[in-house]
């Protein structure tokens, strides 16, 4: 299988978390990019970190790799080995994937290995706007 590109998102983001009865703020879906997941036990708002928003908990300071696509459903291991590579530098991620692709969110401060890391392995990473 060949190796993805990846390209470096230009925001960063803040994860948060809410009580899953409250209601999603206004002001997230004024952002141009904003991932919402809600289960029976909580409501998650990945947004940037300009937004100020008022959760039970929340961690800024990720940065986002998106998987260049447009990915199909028959492509496998994508993630699997993007996330053996950075576990092997002992990089956490946290990753979110949509219909068409990928997004791997690493801590800003590891992203420079992150990057040489998976560039070494093959990957084409490239900055974004």
């Amino acid at each position: 299988m060949s190796k993805q590109s990846l390209e470096l998102m230009k925001e960063t983001f803040t994860i948060h978390s809410f009580d899953p009865s409250e209601q999603i703020p206004e002001q997230v879906y004024n952002a141009p990019v904003y991932f919402i997941a809600k289960t029976y036990d909580e409501l998650s708002i990945v947004c940037p970190d300009y937004l100020k928003l008022n959760s039970n908990e929340s961690e800024s300071g990720w940065a986002a790799l998106e998987v260049l696509g447009p990915l199909g459903f028959s492509m496998t291991g994508i993630l699997s080995n993007i996330s053996g590579i950075l576990a092997q530098e002992k990089i956490s991620i946290f990753a979110i994937s949509t219909f068409d692709t990928d997004y791997i969110l690493i801590k800003q401060e590891f992203m420079d290995n992150a990057i040489n890391s998976l560039q070494k392995n093959g990957y084409n990473v490239i900055s974004g706007q």
